[in-house]
């Protein structure tokens, strides 16, 4: 699949840039290097087929693209393919309102980032990282109620954008469930999210770097917005990075990490050439 289209704009931007430098270098060499009228048209010909290569290279270029850098005032946002896991610093995983931790292919489904983190990845016994939980010192205004008619799962019901922290991983309430355990969200929820987190990581990430991944783009509905793409939820993400507060001490950076079966439809020249998102 093609992720960028032959005919891209920022493609063809670049392309014209380089046919105007490549005609300003022919000009002046022809002001001093006379070509004989018979090889003017052949040379003409090997021109255009030189810049059809040149096009059709960077266009295949463009969608092998699997990493860029952008700088957004003075941080460092790398977004990339790769396995958020094997990332250095803080790791962002997403949970839902209750910071449910029962994997059971119905609250938590295990191949999911977090199912991964709770049978794979986490360093205790889950009921210890309950008791963590439990034992955090969360803020009076993000724990929302106690959900006692819920059946399966935990009661405690925080505020979206809560985060707790675990040695080299940040705990995040991202999705809403409903009574069906169904994970969900508004979009003015998922900017909501979006907001807070930034803020919350401001805090604790202590000039260590932070790698996320993009929120939303698992089973996490999206109400209204049931054909989100993840290129748009990634953009999302980038702009509202940027009109938060959160910005990166050098050498610290926020890296977006990409699974490999979702980068094929992610179009990294267009975030590379707005910078900032949407």
């Amino acid at each position: 699949m093609m992720k960028v289209k032959i005919f891209n704009k920022k493609l063809r931007d670049s392309f014209f840039l380089k046919i105007s430098l490549f005609s300003a270098f022919a000009t002046l060499l022809l002001a001093f290097v006379p070509i004989p009228s018979k090889i003017q048209g052949l040379l003409g010909g090997v021109f255009l087929v030189f810049l059809v290569i040149i096009y059709i290279y960077d266009w295949r270029k463009a969608n092998k693209l699997n990493s860029v850098e952008i700088d957004i005032e003075g941080t460092t946002v790398c977004i990339k393919e790769g396995d958020i896991f094997e990332e250095d610093g803080l790791k962002v995983i997403a949970f839902n309102e209750y910071f449910d931790t029962l994997v059971d292919n119905k609250i938590i489904n295990e191949v999911s980032l977090n199912g991964i983190f709770l049978q794979k990845k986490l360093d205790i016994e889950i009921s210890a990282l309950d008791q963590e939980i439990d034992n955090y010192p969360f803020e009076d205004n993000e724990i929302l109620e106690e959900n006692v008619d819920r059946l399966v799962g935990k009661k405690k019901k925080f505020k979206i954008g809560t985060i707790f922290v675990h040695n080299d991983y940040i705990l995040t309430a991202f999705s809403k469930f409903d009574s069906s355990n169904r994970a969900n969200l508004t979009m003015p929820e998922y900017l909501g999210f979006l907001i807070t987190f930034w803020d919350k990581v401001n805090i604790v990430y202590g000039q260590r770097s932070v790698s996320v991944p993009i929120f939303g783009s698992g089973i996490t509905r999206i109400k209204e917005h049931r054909g989100i793409s993840d290129e748009d939820l990634l953009k999302i993400m980038i702009w509202t990075f940027r009109i938060s507060e959160m910005r990166f001490k050098h050498p610290a950076k926020l890296t977006i990490v990409i699974h490999s079966e979702k980068m094929n439809k992610i179009n990294l020249l267009d975030i590379q050439e707005t910078k900032n998102g949407i």
